[in-house]
């Protein structure tokens, strides 16, 4: 993605380990980290701040999550956070929206696929000490567009799934800083979690040392 001097560094390895589930390992830099990680932290002090969701049936999530574009609470998305004081959550900014189709394109080496990537809404989790995911599928969404996530920070333990199940066969992979993840097309709503993340991994230059960031882009379809 990057360029030094006159040479283009050399691309990431690539790995799919589904059709449409891609890992491209360090794909930000470390300067894009550390502006995606300053970006992060001032979006979680609001105008709608981080908070951990509370699901349907009483118990909260162990990440806390702040939204743009689209406002999610489980299990739907709404433009103000009708469970967070009632604002309008900040807009999703064009250039994330742009280093979402350019990760698209390199995950899937696929630039007509990523010319018509549209996302409308980021949800943006903070994982800190022992916070996890719990095996999901990413399906209130009124549209199949994939999936762009990148981490930034502590590595974790990532389990990507299969359509039908939260059970076996699923594949664990660890994610690190710098890392983006896609998934679309047959792997849309294939179930994934995040069982436990690494802490004291991160990076000193990735710009977040206090935890796992995890960003990822999507299109609602609400406003199609």
């Amino acid at each position: 993605m990057a360029a030094d001097g006159l040479f283009p560094l050399p691309a990431p390895p690539r790995r799919q380990l589904a059709p449409g589930a891609v890992h491209v390992p360090g794909w930000l830099d470390p300067p894009r980290q550390r502006q995606l990680a300053a970006a992060c932290r001032d979006w979680a002090l609001g105008p709608v701040p981080a908070r951990a969701a509370v699901l349907p049936g009483g118990a909260r999530m162990s990440v806390r999550t702040v939204c743009l574009g689209w406002h999610w609470q489980p299990y739907r998305y709404s433009r103000t956070a009708d469970d967070a004081g009632g604002g309008r959550v900040a807009e999703l900014p064009d250039w994330l929206a742009d280093l979402g189709r350019a990760a698209l394109a390199d995950a899937w080496q696929d630039h007509a696929a990523a010319r018509d990537y549209r996302p409308d809404t980021a949800l943006i989790n903070f994982y800190q000490g022992s916070a996890r995911m719990g095996m999901h599928q990413d399906k209130d969404e009124r549209s199949d567009q994939p999936v762009v996530s990148f981490s930034i920070g502590d590595s974790c333990l990532f389990r990507f799934g299969n359509p039908d199940t939260r059970n076996r066969p699923y594949t664990d992979v660890e994610l690190g800083s710098g890392d983006v993840f896609v998934f679309g097309g047959p792997s849309r709503f294939c179930y994934h979690g995040v069982p436990k993340t690494f802490p004291g991994t991160a990076p000193d230059d990735s710009g977040h040392q206090a935890g796992r960031i995890n960003i990822t882009l999507r299109r609602t379809g609400l406003a199609d």
